[in-house]
Parts: C-alpha cells; sequence; structure tokens
C-alpha cells in the first residue's frame, strides 16, 4: 500500500555541487544520515517516525540524485558533515536528532565535532572506525588492496574481499549483477565513487576522541543484537570505551533498520 504521507524534496545548492534531500512528517527534526548508501532505503524508518518527527532524509554528495561539480573530487566525513549541517540550517528546525548508520554514523561524529550547535542527540549506530582498533596497521593494508583491485577493475572480487573484511553477507544480487545481470547507471556510479573516492577516507577516519568526550551533545552508539564478533560491533565498542559510554542494541544487524523498520523505530522512540 502506497505511503499516504505528504514528502516535500528539494536541492539544496553546496559550493561544490547540489545534494537532493526530502523531509516528511511534523515535530522535532530528526535526520536519517547514511553512507555510502543513498537516501531510499530509509524511507520505511522515516514514514514510521514521521508520525511525530520532521524527518529529513538526503542523498549523500556521489550518490543517488546529489550531484558534484567535480565527481572525482573525494569525500570525507567532514565535507558530508558540512552538507548535513547546511541542510538542518536551512530547513530552520534544529538542533536536529541525528540518527547515523555505518559510514553514515561517522558523518553523525564529524558533525559533533564540527558543527555541534545543529545536534541535539546523535545515534551512531554501527560506525566503522577501523582506526580506533589494535589491528588497524594490517586493516589498512586491506583496505588498501581493496581499493587497487576494484581500481585494476576487478570489481567482484574487491566487492568479495571488501564484505568478506567487515563479515557481513555478500547481497545475492551482485553476484547475479557480475554474472550477466544488468545494474543501473547510477548504482554503478555509485558503487564507483565509494571504492575509488569515499572508502578510504571514511575508513581511515579517526575523531577527536577528546572534543566527542566534551561535548554537550547527547552520544548515542547503537550496535546490532546479530552483529556480535563482526569488525562493527568491534569498532563501536572501542568507541565507547573511549567516551565511557555503554553501547545501546538495537533490532536486527548492521542494516538493522532496514531488515525491520517497526522494530528499529520502536527502539529510537525508546532512547529519545
Amino acid at each position: 500500500m502506497a505511503s499516504t504521507i505528504p514528502v516535500s524534496s528539494g536541492f539544496l545548492t553546496v559550493p561544490d555541487g547540489r545534494v537532493y534531500y526530502e523531509t516528511r512528517g511534523s515535530g522535532p527534526l530528526v535526520a536519517l544520515v547514511g553512507a555510502p548508501m543513498d537516501s531510499v532505503p530509509f524511507v520505511p524508518l522515516a514514514e514510521l517516525l514521521a508520525s511525530e518527527y520532521t524527518v529529513l532524509t538526503a542523498d549523500p554528495r556521489g550518490h543517488g540524485r546529489s550531484v558534484l561539480t567535480d565527481p572525482e573530487k573525494d569525500s570525507t566525513p567532514e565535507l558530508r558533515a558540512d552538507d548535513m549541517a547546511r541542510l538542518i540550517t536551512n530547513l530552520d528546525a534544529g538542533p536536529a536528532i541525528v540518527i547515523g548508520s555505518s559510514g553514515g554514523a561517522i558523518t553523525g561524529l564529524a558533525l559533533v565535532l564540527d558543527h555541534p550547535a545543529t545536534v541535539r542527540t546523535l545515534i551512531a549506530h554501527e560506525p566503522p572506525l577501523r582506526e580506533l582498533l589494535d589491528d588497524r596497521v594490517e586493516r589498512r593494508a586491506q583496505d588498501d588492496d581493496i581499493i587497487a583491485t576494484y581500481a585494476a577493475g576487478e570489481i567482484l572480487p574487491a566487492i568479495r574481499r571488501f564484505f568478506a573484511s567487515t563479515g557481513l553477507t555478500l547481497p545475492e544480487p551482485v553476484f547475479q549483477d557480475a554474472f550477466g545481470g544488468e545494474r543501473s547507471a547510477a548504482d554503478l556510479a555509485s558503487e564507483r565513487f565509494f571504492y575509488l573516492h569515499e572508502f578510504q577516507g571514511t575508513a581511515g577516519w579517526r575523531p577527536d576522541l577528546d572534543g566527542l568526550r566534551a561535548t554537550p551533545v547527547r552520544i548515542v552508539v547503537g550496535i546490532g543484537e546479530t552483529s556480535a564478533g563482526l569488525f562493527c560491533d568491534r569498532t563501536s565498542r572501542h568507541l565507547t570505551a573511549a567516551l565511557d559510554i555503554e553501547p545501546e542494541l538495537f533490532p536486527g544487524g548492521h542494516v538493522g533498520f532496514m531488515q525491520d523498520p517497526e522494530a528499529f523505530a520502536k527502539r529510537v522512540r525508546a532512547l529519545l
């Protein structure tokens, strides 16, 4: 059944391009932030939260409907955080409750550090903070190899190595596409942008832990209930230990907001 919740959409001009965004609902502002995915997977969660909140979703730079003046320009957490701060300011509805998933959780942490006045609460769900781990040197080499493999045109081996490094399951459609199926030009461009212009800057980002400890922004670090022992479970627990806070469990795994948006929304409401 199609949603009856009205959706407003638009483009916000940023110094090096345009960022596509949508809003739905009314009430306090909630921003759903992902990376490297566009905003489409967040729609079910956004519609559930829109009964109580104004929900902002956006395609991060280099993905979906957002357009960069220079498509070869690298994306960093700081640049994505600046885009999000501009979106929140443009809506004049902040400070926002920011819910970031995966690389979007890293965007949220950068937002707290660089633009704290735009954030009231950050829920950082499974941020892949490689640089907090004891085996970060080995993981740097592993990530460099993944990027080099992709750049050499060995697309499927690179994707396989990436998913193996995280402990996540490679979606079956990727295999199907690799062996004769067709993906859209937009999907291929998004994938390429991630591996060649976003992966390293996100994976190699190290947060200012002193700055996060000192911020007045409430920080919640979420971990999927089925993520125990996986890469992002480890990075999230290292972050909570460094910040001297307890992690909060969420239903599902790394993409729990997609697996069971109703349960995820219920958990968000409980925390808020």
